[in-house]
């Protein structure tokens, strides 16, 4: 079989490797579609995402869909198209018990952050535990599928706001996360979801989302105390301080977008007299299931998805991911 692997900086090889073979409790997957996340980006471009940097070779993607290859115990049929929860949880921990995402131990596909690294899913066939499957609905598209995992991260960040029905939603970062955020926002009832971003193209991308009003950085000037939640999806400083700025007395700002793990510059002087909830959002729990049940139900989400690559072109694939304004979600097709 082939598979991709990031060896360093801008060294990615599409590779021939011997086809694994699930033990008892694994299924073995016949991967259709990858789709190419800003970890990813950072593994090839940088050789490192934050302070996780890769030591061996690396297979990279956690969002993805494909079908049933073999699955020992018989319960999965072959050709039963799935999705995957990316993650294995660390052990319990008193006091996450409703967070397992938070617990420390476990590990993702596609991720250095363990050494051994978790090889991810941008491989013909890929090994996972039978927990991590999700069976597709009948008629959900693999391509749409493998926004599964995404949008999964974008109902979590959602429901780290609280309540947003009838709300004010300003999105800055319209990117893949950002987008999807702006959908999930949208479907939980946001009275206005705004979207900000530094070029032009992503916020076109975002009107089909339900986003209905726009900022250009740059260019027009987002009010102060003028959103009841905002979510900041770029994961750059300064988007933070125009977040903190922006929300209401009383309001809530979550972080979704990936800060680096530095000492940054960010002014969060407006929180103390404006009385702010700051909130992180990181992966999620089980709210793949409701992301699943999302897509399932429309193809309002099928314009996330601008391009679609054979792997075998992946550094193309990479480089126009790379591109906000030539791309939104990029797929791999293996």
């Amino acid at each position: 079989m082939k598979a991709l692997a990031i060896h360093s900086r801008e060294d990615l090889r599409w590779e021939e490797r011997t086809v694994p073979e699930p033990g008892a409790g694994e299924v073995r997957l016949r991967v259709c579609f990858v789709g190419i996340c800003g970890s990813d980006l950072h593994y090839y471009f940088h050789g490192a995402n934050g302070e996780y940097t890769i030591r061996e070779p690396l297979t990279p993607g956690h969002e993805l869909s494909g079908v049933v290859d073999l699955d020992p115990s018989g319960r999965l049929v072959p050709g039963t198209p799935v999705t995957v929860h990316p993650a294995r949880f660390g052990p319990e921990t008193p006091g996450l018990e409703a967070h397992p995402h938070l617990r420390a131990g476990g590990d993702y596909l596609g991720s250095a952050a363990a050494d051994p690294h978790r090889q991810g899913g941008a491989a013909e066939y890929l090994i996972v535990e039978e927990h991590m499957v999700r069976v597709l609905p009948e008629g959900l598209p693999l391509e749409r599928a493998a926004l599964a995992e995404p949008l999964a991260v974008a109902l979590h960040a959602v429901g780290r706001a609280g309540e947003v029905a009838g709300k004010r939603v300003l999105v800055i970062g319209a990117g893949p996360i950002g987008l999807l955020v702006a959908a999930a926002a949208h479907h939980a009832g946001a009275a206005v979801v705004a979207a900000s971003d530094v070029r032009a193209e992503p916020l076109e991308r975002a009107r089909s989302l339900g986003a209905s009003e726009f900022f250009l950085v740059g260019t027009d000037t987002i009010d102060d105390e003028s959103f009841d939640v905002v979510f900041e999806c770029s994961g750059v400083a300064p988007a933070l301080t125009q977040a903190v700025r922006a929300a209401r007395r009383a309001g809530t700002v979550v972080q979704v977008g990936m800060l680096a793990n530095a000492e940054i510059g960010v002014n969060l002087a407006p929180m103390l007299a404006k009385e702010l909830t700051l909130r992180g959002a990181f992966r999620f729990s089980t709210e793949i299931d409701d992301a699943i049940e999302m897509l399932a139900a429309s193809d309002a989400l099928d314009s996330v998805i601008t391009h679609v690559i054979p792997a075998s072109d992946a550094v193309d694939a990479l480089t126009v991911a790379r591109d906000s304004s030539a791309s939104a979600k990029v797929l791999l097709s293996l």
